[in-house]
């Protein structure tokens, strides 16, 4: 080999210094993943039986009560702070009257797991979506989604899991003004320290499929991009999110995650509340998809998608990997 050490002084900095050795690269890491920072989705449905498996998400399960709360306490167990809960009703109607039904399949898990696991954070998707017999997040009159009617059944919805036991409530609708309706009906019922967690900069996404086939929540006609952001609008997320934080949200969320790091990043800047991001099912499915064929390592490559979601300014993830994850990371 030339030798080359006389040709030109070399740089005093070698940044390779602090990548040598494993406990040097830990000590100097910026960005921790740790299990405290995971939130673990979870479907619940009606009766009995064992857990079933979701065949568009390996390794997700659809969940009766008993299975649910076997599964919230193995979270609980694993470090995992919070699970966010998804309701399959037992019927669909024009109204979505499951889900503000006080026993609904949502409200009927949220006591369960507060009964066995009082500690555990429970954190409720609150839609129509899973629950209307058209599949759209809202009240659907002449193909058009009436966004005021569609308000009073959203809080009532709130209000109904908050009751109930949850700890938070997620809007995902996307109506406007959903989250001032939701805060102003929890307060009204003395429900003043159940907090909101307002999915704020929710994108008309491609990303979603494996999920509206586990919660059998797609539109029967149309789509929604009539009320979910387009995937183009960086400020519109933006104001968005200021504007939930305006009508009483206590956390905002971005959704997806991965396309969408730049919106993470100017959220991060833009606001002083918690940040959260939600790794959606058809991230998780790709990554499965390709681990399954040999092409990526599984482990590896589901936390460094993890991190990347927190190095772009989220403190919160969601994420189908959480328990899974807190167990590689313990």
């Amino acid at each position: 080999m030339q030798d080359y050490t006389h040709r030109m002084p070399f740089p005093t900095t070698r940044l390779r210094r602090l990548r040598r050795t494993s406990g040097i690269r830990q000590m100097v890491r910026e960005t921790r993943l740790t299990p405290s920072d995971l939130i673990q989705p979870l479907f619940v449905r009606h009766g009995g039986g064992e857990s079933t498996p979701i065949e568009s998400m390996p390794g997700q399960s659809h969940h009766g009560i008993d299975g649910l709360v076997e599964t919230a306490a193995e979270v609980h167990a694993a470090g995992i702070p919070a699970v966010l809960i998804f309701g399959l009703p037992a019927r669909k109607d024009e109204a979505g009257s499951e889900a503000y039904d006080p026993e609904g399949i949502v409200q009927l898990g949220v006591r369960a797991i507060k009964a066995e696991v009082p500690e555990l954070t429970v954190i409720t998707d609150v839609c129509l979506c899973q629950y209307t017999s058209h599949g759209h997040c809202g009240v659907l009159r002449d193909g058009v989604i009436e966004n005021d009617i569609s308000l009073e059944l959203l809080a009532d919805t709130a209000v109904s899991h908050a009751a109930a036991g949850a700890d938070m409530v997620a809007p995902s609708d996307m109506m406007d003004g959903r989250v001032g309706a939701i805060r102003s009906s929890l307060d009204n019922d003395g429900l003043t320290d159940t907090a909101i967690m307002a999915y704020s900069a929710k994108f008309a996404s491609a990303f979603y499929g494996p999920f509206r086939d586990a919660a059998h929540s797609t539109p029967s006609e149309g789509d929604r991009k009539g009320y979910q952001m387009d995937p183009g609008n960086g400020n519109e997320a933006v104001r968005e999110a200021l504007l939930d934080i305006e009508e009483g949200a206590d956390l905002v969320m971005v959704k997806p995650a991965l396309p969408y790091l730049d919106v993470l990043r100017r959220l991060r800047s833009e606001t002083l509340v918690p940040l959260a991001a939600y790794q959606v099912s058809g991230e998780y499915a790709m990554l499965e998809a390709a681990a399954a064929r040999g092409l990526v390592d599984r482990r590896a490559a589901a936390l460094e998608a993890l991190t990347g979601i927190r190095r772009a300014g989220a403190d919160l993830v969601i994420t189908y990997y959480a328990a899974e994850a807190a167990r590689w990371l313990s």
